[in-house]
């Protein structure tokens, strides 16, 4: 049997699908997420604040037969939300995906922690997914639904001590997901979240000191970004058609021996 594409012909918005540059040539997630939906048959629309890296991922896509357009985007005001959707549906006509990829992590204990540290993460990690989210519904709802995946963390419901304003941002998104499925399933639009735990990707691989080590918990391997880049097609498609308000681990297992 032939496999259907499972986003044909839908807009999907992802934001921070650039991808930090790697030396191995692997991906970010949100650029893993980029690949595999206009794999799937998806239009992309490719939101990053380095002009470089958004431009790759577009030309990756391209190169494969599939459509994309880059938004350049710093990610710090609503009309930045805004402008992004506008372009979107310049574009390609509809919104019918969105992935709040985007994210910024400081490793600083609690005590270290500024309130620029702290406001930032919070900017990053849950307002702007809010007025994302925000600006996109009512174009979701116009052509009858849409589905938004928060790409959030185990930090957020684990103890995370070297990233405290990171974690509360991703709860706040927790509270995001679940409201957001709540007020607006009956007019079609689903909205769940992935929670990431350790991955092997170039931004960890970059901000982890020393020599790499893989961090193996009830699986013995460690993820990647494909893996949360699976899980978030399976989301984003009809696969999860009577799935909303879900936080859905993709973490080797890490959450269950979690205390």
């Amino acid at each position: 049997m032939t496999q259907p594409l499972k986003v044909e012909g839908k807009v999907a918005i992802i934001t921070g699908a650039g991808g930090k540059p790697s030396p191995t040539g692997s991906f970010g997630t949100g650029k893993a997420i980029a690949l595999l939906l206009a794999q799937h048959g998806a239009k992309i629309v490719v939101v990053d604040r380095h002009q470089d890296r958004a431009d790759g991922t577009r030309r990756l896509i391209e190169e494969a037969g599939g459509e994309a357009v880059t938004v350049l985007a710093n990610l710090a005001t609503e009309a930045d939300c805004q402008r992004i959707v506008r372009e979107a549906l310049a574009a390609f006509g509809r919104v019918d995906i969105l992935v709040n990829n985007a994210a910024v992590s400081p490793l600083k204990t609690l005590l270290d922690t500024t309130v620029e540290d702290l406001e930032n993460s919070i900017t990053v990690n849950l307002t702007i997914p809010f007025l994302l989210t925000k600006a996109a519904i009512p174009q979701m709802i116009e052509v009858g639904g849409g589905a938004i995946v928060n790409i959030s963390t185990l930090a957020a419901i684990r103890g995370a001590a070297a990233m405290p304003a990171y974690s509360a941002a991703k709860a706040g998104m927790t509270g995001l997901t679940i409201s957001t499925a709540a007020g607006y399933g009956q007019q079609g639009v689903r909205c769940n979240a992935i929670i990431v735990g350790a991955l092997d990707t170039p931004l960890r691989r970059a901000t982890v000191p020393g020599e790499y080590i893989p961090r193996v918990a009830a699986l013995s391997t460690e993820g990647d970004s494909w893996d949360i880049a699976r899980a978030t097609l399976f989301l984003a498609s009809e696969d999860s058609s009577h799935i909303t308000g879900v936080l859905l681990p993709v973490d080797s297992g890490n959450s269950i021996l979690s205390p």
